[in-house]
Parts: C-alpha cells; structure tokens; sequence
C-alpha cells in the first residue's frame, strides 16, 4: 500500500485480522509508542483538575461560613432516626 492511508482504511485491514493477530497488532503499536519520545500534554486535563479544586475549596469555605452561623450542637445520626420515625409513622 504505497501513499497515505487514513484511519478508516487501517481500521477496515484491522478487520480482516483474527482476534490473535488484532491483540500482536495492538501490543507491537503499544511498544512502539512507549518507545517514542512522544509527549502528551496534559495542560488541558490539568486546568480541569485545577477548576475543580478551586470550585470544592469555594464550596467548603461557603460550608464553613454556614456551619459557623449556626449555633447550638447537631446530631446528624439522631436526627436521621427521627426523620425514618416519623416516616415510619406516617405509614
């Protein structure tokens, strides 16, 4: 096959291969990237990582703020039991 091939045409002889020659096919590609020097930049997946980070440090300091508002001590657990009491009650 001489000239350029694009990746349909390599997916289609890909195709034609058994499940075995497909797996020699993926591993030999496989140890001829990890070979090359190529670099991935993750400059966008890194930005997204640091979005999030900023977005959970802004949501707990507004939990903070909220919490400290709020006077007088809370058992989560206990309110939970009445919260299903109450349910079961009401059935």
């Amino acid at each position: 096959m001489s000239g350029k091939v694009i990746l349909e045409q390599v997916e289609q002889l890909v195709m034609q291969l058994s499940p075995t020659e497909q797996l020699k096919l993926m591993a030999h590609i496989s140890e001829q990237l990890n070979r090359s020097e190529i670099v991935v930049s993750l400059s966008d997946a890194e930005r997204a990582q640091q979005g999030c980070e900023a977005m959970a440090d802004a949501l707990l300091q507004e939990l903070d703020t909220i919490a400290e508002s709020i006077e007088g001590e809370f058992d989560s657990a206990e309110d939970i039991r009445q919260i299903r009491q109450e349910r079961a009650n009401r059935l």
